[in-house]
């Protein structure tokens, strides 16, 4: 009986010790234990082995020790994900890079390659699987157009018109489409057309309404421009052109206390637009307001000299003032 007492009691002993020393020895930590998966993840990707990689590489991104490590994983997880068609993941992995290295060269470059991959492979999809499709002849429209192809891509939005009459969308780009051709006699006639043939079928476009009145206030029909300007602006209250056109029109309309309030508001909107600035040193002038028109007319100064120090800057040395 003692002897097997015996043995009982060496067997616990036995077992406490190994878990005592089971207790003392270092364990990994998670974080080490990401770092690593991460680490292997990316030498695996750097040799092209994407598929044995992308399992340590969604382990280790977002829980990587150092910061230098995520942003490595996630690049490397981008480019692997794209390579192997895993879109989720590598949006997941751009999301990541984005909050954390938002100004990063990199991560900016690996961005727009893969948001570009994505862009063509859902294009030639959508040939593919629908080519006669009226959202297949928008993008081979859009296409063209972006060529300077504008008799093709004008046929092209033409088709769409027959396949779906009633489409919003189609007839404002085709006045715009017009608008960017060179001009002939008929532009602002042909473009208008298409601009009220959209709002017949999309009363909320503003920006038919907005075209409708840059071509009224080019012909300098004041009233037609404001009503135009004045509904687009309301259809959109961040329109900031919208404003600077109702603004300009009912200044040429000698309504200068009127326009102060859409110059306001266009200069807000966008503060480093010079003419805004001008604009409004106008209204606030003839109105009578002395020290508002002074310090607009500062303003004014100060954004044109800055336009043109990056019109100088981008168009290497040119004087021209902006228009």
């Amino acid at each position: 009986m003692d002897h097997v007492l015996n043995a009982i009691l060496a067997g616990f002993l036995v077992a406490l010790a190994a878990n005592f020393a089971i207790a003392q020895a270092p364990q990994k930590t998670p974080v080490e234990d990401t770092s690593a998966a991460a680490q292997q993840g990316v030498e695996l990707a750097e040799h092209g082995h994407c598929r044995e990689a992308l399992p340590l590489l969604k382990k280790g991104a977002p829980h990587a020790a150092s910061k230098e490590l995520r942003r490595k994983t996630g690049l490397a997880t981008v480019r692997c994900a794209m390579t192997v068609g895993q879109t989720d993941a590598a949006l997941d992995a751009i999301r990541l890079l984005s909050r954390e290295f938002p100004h990063d060269p990199d991560v900016l470059y690996v961005t727009t390659h893969a948001y570009s991959d994505l862009s063509t492979r859902s294009s030639l999809d959508l040939i593919k699987t629908a080519p006669e499709s009226y959202q297949a002849h928008e993008l081979n429209a859009e296409s063209l157009e972006m060529q300077g192809k504008w008799d093709d891509a004008a046929a092209e939005y033409r088709k769409i018109v027959e396949l779906n009459p009633q489409l919003p969308g189609i007839h404002f780009r085709l006045g715009r489409l017009i608008l960017s051709k060179p001009e002939t006699p008929t532009t602002a006639e042909d473009a208008r057309k298409e601009m009220e043939a959209e709002l017949q079928i999309d009363p909320g476009n503003a920006g038919a309404e907005y075209v409708l009145g840059e071509l009224a206030r080019q012909a300098q029909n004041w009233n037609a421009a404001i009503d135009h300007f004045s509904r687009a602006s309301k259809l959109d209250a961040g329109f900031a052109d919208a404003f600077l056109g109702l603004g300009m029109s009912l200044n040429s309309a000698s309504r200068f206390s009127e326009a102060i309030v859409p110059l306001e508001t266009a200069v807000k909107l966008q503060p480093g637009n010079p003419t805004g600035h001008f604009q409004l040193t106008i209204s606030y002038t003839r109105a009578g307001r002395k020290q508002d028109a002074e310090r607009e007319m500062a303003l004014y100064q100060q954004t044109s000299e800055k336009a043109l120090k990056e019109e100088r800057g981008e168009g290497q040395g040119s004087s021209t003032p902006p228009q």
